[in-house]
């Protein structure tokens, strides 16, 4: 068969990721063309340049569109790619909020195309391995499931693009916080895991950084079968920290670390293999497979995510409580903390973290920190000697 024309959306930041991906799979796809709204250096001879998606599309004939724009241009830019006769592999998140999340599932019902979502954790045998060991009655019955995952994220990391670090941007939520951009595979395996539905949410957002958003942070559903999913994450730890589930039953326990695949149980150590979901889509597209993440199994993400964004602004963490470096802040022991949360299925205000609960004298993030129409907060970089405040 012919290769699979492929346009990309948002070819910067981790878009390259997705440029080298199309080249890895060559013969299999074939990248037709870019859109962006800022030239791309070093494109394969003959690709397509625009800032015009659904031209674009309609140009090249591109039958899969790769959308890996602002979270918050995905519930347009998804509805164009479909109207415009594309399938889709949108970026996680699928959308800044769960009415746009409808909007492109609407749309995508509508068109009769494919939408798979970027959750690429969940393109992994390791989710129905451990779902099978918890149906044969590896562990008993669950009781829980904690994930956790401290990464470290320099200055400079939100300085990136306009919208990082935003809960929104010109009246417009964007929804940049650990929990809903750069650890989300976390929530969204731990659900995967459970395959219950979501019942009620509880959301505790701090923030080490001067930012909008939140940096460090936590969350507890309760789901419909009477258990809990816990996720801790942090981009404030002092190095990279695989982010893993425990789950947790009465007469057991299963480790999943995610990022590599690796399914743990009473001294094995099992790594399974993973499938990439652009080729997956392309295998629905040709032969008829099953979506491995179609949009509806992002629905409990989504509900996490909506509680994330009507919660109270993130607690800024006092300077006290951290290591603040020329490069980064440091949260002290805080994959203990993300550790402790997964083993207890508690949030942090219930770890007696010091720095935990909206106490009196608990700073909010400045009055500069993303009034609607701002065009940036202020810097995450600390003050410099003889500032004020987090100017640089």
């Amino acid at each position: 068969m012919e290769p699979v024309r492929v346009v990309l959306a948002g070819a910067h930041g981790h878009g390259w990721w997705h440029l080298s991906n199309i080249r890895r799979l060559a013969g299999l796809v074939e990248l037709a063309g870019v859109c962006d709204v800022r030239p791309v250096e070093g494109l394969p001879e003959g690709t397509e340049f625009s800032g015009d998606l659904a031209g674009l599309i309609g140009r090249t004939g591109a039958e899969v569109t790769i959308l890996c724009t602002p979270i918050h241009t995905h519930a347009e830019l998804a509805e164009k790619a479909l109207r415009a006769g594309s399938h889709v592999l949108l970026e996680k998140p699928p959308a800044a909020t769960y009415a746009d999340y409808l909007r492109i599932v609407a749309v995508a019902e509508e068109t009769g195309l494919a939408c798979q979502v970027g959750f690429q954790s969940l393109g992994s045998e390791a989710i129905p391995a451990v779902r099978r060991m918890i149906a044969e009655g590896a562990i008993g019955r669950v009781t829980g499931i904690g994930a956790a995952g401290a990464w470290e994220r320099p200055y400079s990391y939100y300085d990136r693009v306009p919208w990082a670090g935003r809960r929104e941007a010109g009246g417009v939520p964007v929804m940049d916080g650990v929990l809903t951009n750069p650890l989300a595979h976390a929530t969204a395996t731990a659900l995967a895991v459970s395959g219950a539905g979501i019942e009620d949410v509880e959301v505790e957002l701090y923030r080490a950084n001067a930012i909008e958003t939140d940096d460090t942070s936590c969350v507890r559903a309760r789901m419909d079968d009477g258990t809990v999913v816990t996720v801790a994450v942090s981009l404030c730890a002092d190095r990279r920290h695989e982010p893993y589930l425990i789950v947790h039953g009465e007469s057991g326990r299963i480790r999943l670390t995610y990022t590599e695949d690796r399914v743990e149980f009473e001294g094995t150590s099992v790594v399974h293999p993973r499938t990439d979901l652009l080729e997956n889509l392309v295998a629905h597209i040709r032969d008829g497979a099953g979506l491995l993440v179609p949009l509806e199994r992002a629905a409990g993400f989504m509900r996490v995510l909506d509680a994330v964004r009507l919660a109270p602004e993130p607690v800024a963490i006092p300077d006290v409580f951290q290591e603040v470096g020329d490069e980064r802040r440091v949260l002290p022991r805080i994959a203990e903390v993300t550790a402790a949360s997964a083993e207890r299925l508690a949030l942090y205000s219930e770890l007696r973290v010091p720095w935990s609960g909206r106490r009196p004298g608990t700073e909010r993030p400045p009055s500069g920190c993303g009034p609607p129409g701002a065009e940036r907060p202020a810097s995450a970089r600390p003050p410099r000697a003889g500032g004020h405040g987090t100017e640089r």
